[in-house]
C-alpha cells in the first residue's frame, strides 16, 4: 500500500522539523513546506537526509490563497493527495499596542490564522474524496491566556482555536478530524529570540520550570 501523504507547513524551523521526523517515523510520506526561494532549504534537506529522513519539499506562501492552492495541487500531482495536514507555519511581530503598526497586526493574522484557513480550504476537498483525513493546527497557550506585547499573536492563535472547533464540526461527518494543540514555551529559535526577562517570567509560571522541546510537541 502506498504511503499516505502528510503536509507540514513552516516545516523547516525547530518545531516543524520535529513534526516532520515524527510523521516520517510513523510511516507517512512527508512533504515539508517552506516559502519560495527559502535560503536554508538545501542545507536543511541535506541535514535531514544525513540523519535518514528523505522529505519532499513544497514551496509556497501559505498565507497567500492562490499560492497555497497551487502548492496543494502540485503536491497531489507529484506526490499524492494530502491525507494529513499540520498547520505549523507562524510568525511573531511583538510590540505593545500603542506602538504596534497596523502592518504588524495584519501580517501576524495573515501568517498564523489565514494560512491555516487557506491550507484547510485547499486540502479538505482531497480528504472529502477519500472520506478520511487528519488536520492538526498548531495554536499556542498565548491564544488562551493572552500576553503583554503580543496582542496580534494572541488574537491570531485564539482565532486558530475557533477555526479548529468550527472545522471539526463541519468535517467530522466525512471521516475528517480537526484538532489543535496549544504549546506553551517551547525551546526553538523563535523563543530564544525573546528578551531574557520575558523568558524568565514565562519559565517561572511553568510548573516544571523549563521550556518544552519540539520533540515533546511532535
Amino acid at each position: 500500500m502506498s504511503q499516505k501523504v502528510a503536509l507540514v507547513t513552516g516545516a523547516m524551523g525547530g518545531l516543524g522539523t520535529a513534526i516532520c521526523r515524527a510523521l516520517a517515523q510513523g510511516g507517512y510520506k512527508v512533504v515539508a513546506n517552506c516559502l519560495p526561494n527559502f535560503p536554508p532549504k538545501d542545507e536543511w534537506l541535506a541535514q535531514q537526509k544525513a540523519q535518514g529522513f528523505d522529505f519532499a519539499v513544497a514551496e509556497g506562501d501559505v498565507s497567500d490563497y492562490e499560492s497555497c492552492k497551487a502548492m496543494v495541487a502540485q503536491i497531489e500531482a507529484k506526490v499524492g493527495p494530502v491525507a494529513v495536514l499540520v498547520n505549523n507555519a507562524g510568525i511573531t511581530r511583538d510590540g505593545l499596542l500603542m506602538r504596534m503598526a497596523e502592518s504588524d497586526f495584519d501580517a501576524v493574522m495573515q501568517g498564523n490564522c489565514k494560512s491555516a484557513w487557506n491550507c484547510c480550504r485547499h486540502a479538505s476537498p482531497l480528504m472529502f474524496r477519500a472520506r478520511q483525513g487528519r488536520i492538526v493546527n498548531i495554536s499556542s497557550v498565548i491564544g488562551l491566556t493572552g500576553n503583554v506585547g503580543q496582542s496580534n499573536y494572541a488574537a491570531s492563535k485564539a482565532a486558530v482555536l475557533g477555526l479548529t472547533k468550527s472545522l471539526a464540526r463541519e468535517l467530522a461527518g466525512r471521516g475528517i478530524t480537526c484538532n489543535a494543540i496549544a504549546p506553551g514555551m517551547i525551546d526553538t529559535d523563535m523563543t530564544r529570540a525573546l528578551p531574557q526577562n520575558v523568558t524568565e517570567a514565562i519559565l517561572q509560571a511553568i510548573p516544571a520550570k523549563r521550556a518544552g522541546t519540539p520533540e515533546e510537541v511532535a
